[in-house]
């Protein structure tokens, strides 16, 4: 099969063709440039071919030399299943078009008839090629001056002649697109390289079994950065551990890749050339492992591969650079001051101290491990967990009693004047599920407040309190950095996702705030200990001598919401939770009703609760 990839200057086409043929291995091939075909390119290049393409040579030798370099390639014999072509056929007719457009002033319409009798000679065997050809067309955008202009703005430097050429090669491709002749086509806009190689993989792998199917789809890299000892080791371990990053060194990246493609030394060839090594064993390496979504790579040495491997990847690239003092560094060092400088020294020669100016995240790593972990945790959390802005509603929407209504009220109004002391306030439990039950549900407030505000809202809470009528307030405070980075409980952080998802609206919320929404499967995984602290809760009350007959219920209710979460069914009410758990257990589901009033029911209900959650772990072996 030979696949051509088409398209106006500096829309990547040669880039996206290596990068295909180096991770396709031996079952692809490049067909190389065009002036490998033609001996006459020898001469023209020794000349000056713009010289020759624009001003000597008659176009009727241009149009020769072009369609006889694009006919001989066709007809080169190729042994890989899969060719790779810089240019299909339709190119050859855009660029003679856009020559005699640039060499006698014509328009589009004239430029297209001019170039198809310059062809005429070659048409038959051109067709033939042609339909050889899948042809897939790179552009810029729809519009061809937005086009040209993202096509100059790479060149160094641009002559009058190249950029009228550039403009009428933008309207002859867009032409040839409209006509039909480029059945693929991809806009690449702005794109970094790797998403565009996504999608050409994702119209090519149809055509052929060899193509592979995607590029990196899904997969965000966070790349370290930093000198001798300033934690990056340290880093890449925890990311693992706790965020299931897997964990690569550069080094073996580079290596491996290098090795399928026959380089003895890859370190040293150009900066380019590295990054798209190491983005050639990435890709292999996650699609062996596709369930992985996270990866990290260390240690970033060299500046300009570094800014490569941005180019390449773009948004799905986090370079975080670890910054610590020299002296943290010499005592972190277990070889000795010297070796550290000695090291220093060489990453210093490869440009490693300047990664820090083109560094997404610059972690400073000279103060306590915890601080550092934190920081990780956000890093990692800010992918997973996207940013959500609550919408709110009215007290009043809770259908809470009036004296509660008038108390959260009073408190609103006293926390967010002209200097808000809270950015958010949501009423959850019961209350926000118009399940509220005098004498028996409290009124439970999440506040999202920064510490310094505590004092006041202290006050605040000591003048509202006989308000409450004898309701028992639990009120969380969080400040908006617990909250992005993850340090919460799990009952927080199922709050967390219950209003990223609108399942809870909060009553207030400060204009722009943004808080992290977590993902469905954080919230059912980290429930788990919940689960095991009420079963070890339900035992407490079982054998006291009058259990608490709210509390029990109350933690039977959460052990079986718990149980149900990983079944995929959220029941937030008490009471529908524990009925749809024992029908699915096939038990009396009345003991819901009674166990409210009854104790016998209470007990005899979390029994049945406890013993379907042991139910699940696996027995002894005797």
């Amino acid at each position: 099969m030979s696949v051509a990839i088409s398209g106006p200057d500096n829309t990547g086409k040669t880039k996206q063709i290596g990068i295909l043929a180096r991770r396709m291995g031996p079952a692809a091939t490049s067909a190389g440039p065009l002036d490998h075909y033609d001996p006459r390119w020898t001469a023209i290049k020794a000349d000056g071919m713009a010289r020759w393409w624009f001003e000597t040579s008659p176009v009727e030798e241009v149009a020769d030399v072009l369609a006889t370099s694009y006919l001989e390639r066709s007809r080169h014999p190729f042994s890989a299943p899969v060719r790779l072509l810089d240019r299909g056929i339709p190119m050859l007719e855009a660029s003679v078009a856009a020559t005699v457009a640039v060499r006698d002033g014509l328009d589009a319409a004239q430029a297209a008839d001019r170039a198809r009798l310059l062809l005429a000679p070659y048409e038959t065997d051109l067709r033939a090629a042609e339909e050889s050809e899948h042809a897939l067309v790179l552009l810029h955008c729809d519009d061809p001056e937005e086009g040209t202009r993202r096509s100059l703005a790479h060149e160094v430097t641009v002559t009058d002649i190249y950029a009228t050429y550039q403009r009428h090669l933008h309207e002859q491709i867009n032409r040839l697109v409209v006509e039909g002749r480029f059945p693929m086509a991809i806009r690449i806009s702005n794109r970094p390289t790797v998403a565009v190689q996504d999608e050409v993989r994702r119209l090519l792998a149809p055509l052929h079994p060899d193509v592979p199917g995607r590029a990196l789809a899904g997969v965000h890299v966070i790349a370290l950065g930093g000198m001798s000892e300033s934690g990056k080791s340290t880093v890449g371990e925890y990311l693992r551990t706790q965020h299931g990053h897997a964990r690569l060194k550069i080094g073996y990246l580079i290596e491996d890749a290098a090795d399928r493609a026959g380089i003895h030394d890859p370190y040293r060839l150009g900066s380019v050339v590295q990054a798209e090594l190491i983005v050639d064993a990435l890709d292999r390496f996650c699609q062996a492992h596709h369930f992985l979504d996270s990866v990290s790579i260390e240690s970033l040495h060299g500046f300009d591969s570094t800014a490569e491997l941005a180019r390449m990847l773009g948004p799905q690239l986090t370079i975080a650079y670890l910054d610590a003092c020299e002296a943290t560094r010499t005592r972190r060092g277990t070889a000795g001051a010297q070796d550290v400088v000695d090291r220093d020294l060489i990453k210093s020669a490869r440009g490693a101290d300047k990664i820090v100016s083109i560094a997404h995240e610059v972690i400073g790593n000279d103060g306590p491990r915890l601080e550092l972990e934190r920081r990780l945790d956000r890093i990692a959390l800010n992918r997973r967990w996207p940013k959500h802005q609550p919408s709110t509603m009215p007290v009043n929407a809770l259908g809470l009693p009036v004296h509660l209504e008038s108390y959260l009220a009073e408190f609103l109004d006293r926390t967010t004047g002209l200097r808000p002391l809270i950015d958010l306030l949501a009423v959850t439990g019961s209350g926000a599920r118009g399940k509220y039950q005098h004498g028996w549900s409290d009124l439970d407030v999440l506040v999202v407040a920064d510490a310094s505000s505590l004092d006041e809202m202290r006050q605040i809470l000591a003048d509202l309190e006989t308000e409450l009528g004898g309701v028992k307030l639990g009120m969380t405070v969080l400040t908006r950095a617990e909250c992005r980075a993850g340090a919460i409980t799990s009952r927080l952080l199922h709050v967390l996702a219950l209003i990223g998802s609108g399942s809870l609206v909060p009553l207030w919320s400060t204009p722009g705030l943004a808080l992290p929404a977590p993902d469905a499967a954080t919230d059912v995984a980290v429930s788990l200990r919940d689960g095991i602290q009420a079963a070890i809760e339900i035992r407490r009350q079982f054998l006291k001598g009058s259990p608490d007959l709210r509390a029990l219920y109350k933690v039977t209710a959460l052990l079986a919401k718990i149980q149900l979460r990983f079944s995929g069914i959220e029941c937030p009410s008490d009471s529908d939770a524990l009925t749809v758990l024992l029908d699915a257990t096939r038990q009396d589901t009345s003991l819901v009703t009674t166990a409210r009033t009854e104790p016998l029911a209470a007990e005899a209900l979390a029994l049945l609760v406890l013993q379907a959650w042991l139910d699940t772990l696996p027995g002894e072996t005797r």
